[in-house]
């Protein structure tokens, strides 16, 4: 930022000259465009005119989240957790959360890797950001993990993503031609038996990573419970047994699938194969997700976690 001392010319060094008021003013348009940007590591200066900015408090902040991360990482044995910022603006909390799932993916990746994603609003936010950036090329094959569905919006469809994604890392990206539950069971058998499928479903056994997004019953914002699947069947059905959703297939608050009526008719990897992936990242934040994530966690659906800090302060209390 600006002092008194560069508009007169005078060279500063290291002499603690305050910013002046075009200086502050610039500071905090700095602040406010960058502060939904997830630093893994911050440098600034010791001097006056940067802790007056309150630059100094982003290491306050990373230290409090590296607390938070360990302790999650500790009491549900994971990989990795990374947590980013909170915000009352569900749209800024995606948009940390599709940043942080590249920035992971980006130390990630490597050539002959098998990378698999789920559908969703946290999984269209990665999709988002991997459509903004270029890496450099790697070889690499991205496949979906869950058939798809006319519900959805085009961003938020698993082949979109995929593509989106495997465009950024100009790598090959693969489609999967079936919905997420079909009519009936003559109709998956069909489906399970084409090319297509086949296809996938091999690469589905050499999978390194995958991305899942995690659905609740309670979340306004989830598709499954708001697609055509039959919502009223499945709560009065299953009742409290179903806590949580992912790549469309239902868990209780062990982790464990629950056999609902859609199982025999659901295109999407099974538990079973997640189990065996070395990197299965959930992504997902909210309050109302929070007993979802748990037992998502709970039962080693995945190994690592991206989320904010208020979900995060959430499962570490959280008694299931």
């Amino acid at each position: 930022g600006e002092t008194d001392w560069n508009t007169a010319g005078r060279l500063q060094g290291q002499a603690d000259t305050q910013l002046n008021e075009k200086g502050i003013r610039l500071a905090q348009i700095t602040a406010e465009g960058m502060k939904t940007i997830p630093f893994d590591l911050c440098i600034t200066s010791p001097l006056k005119r940067a802790k007056e900015t309150g630059i100094v408090k982003i290491f306050i902040a990373q230290d409090n989240f590296e607390t938070i991360e360990s302790q999650l990482e500790e009491k549900f044995n994971l990989k990795e957790v990374y947590i980013v910022p909170s915000s009352e603006n569900k749209d800024e909390v995606y948009s940390n959360l599709g940043k942080a799932g590249l920035n992971l993916l980006k130390r990630l990746i490597k050539d002959k890797m098998v990378i698999g994603f789920n559908w969703g609003r946290s999984m269209g936010a990665i999709g988002y950001q991997a459509a903004i950036e270029n890496f450099p090329a790697v070889d690499a094959d991205f496949v979906p993990l869950v058939g798809g569905s006319e519900s959805l919006d085009v961003d938020l469809h698993v082949n979109t993503i995929c593509y989106k994604v495997a465009n950024a890392f100009q790598a090959r990206s693969h489609y999967l031609y079936a919905p997420a539950i079909t009519k009936n069971t003559e109709t998956k058998k069909a489906i399970i038996n084409d090319t297509n499928y086949l296809r996938i479903q091999d690469l589905w056994d050499k999978l390194d990573v995958a991305f899942l997004g995690i659905g609740s019953p309670t979340s306004a914002s989830n598709v499954i419970w708001t697609d055509g699947l039959k919502s009223e069947y499945i709560t009065s059905s299953f009742g409290n047994r179903i806590i949580g959703e992912t790549c469309t297939r239902f868990y209780d608050k062990n982790g464990n699938e629950v056999p609902t009526e859609v199982v025999d008719r659901t295109i999407s990897i099974p538990f079973s194969q997640l189990h065996k992936v070395k990197y299965v990242i959930g992504v997902a934040a909210s309050d109302e997700k929070v007993p979802a994530i748990y037992s998502a966690l709970k039962g080693k659906l995945i190994n690592i976690l991206i989320t904010d800090e208020s979900t995060a302060k959430k499962l570490l209390n959280f008694n299931s």
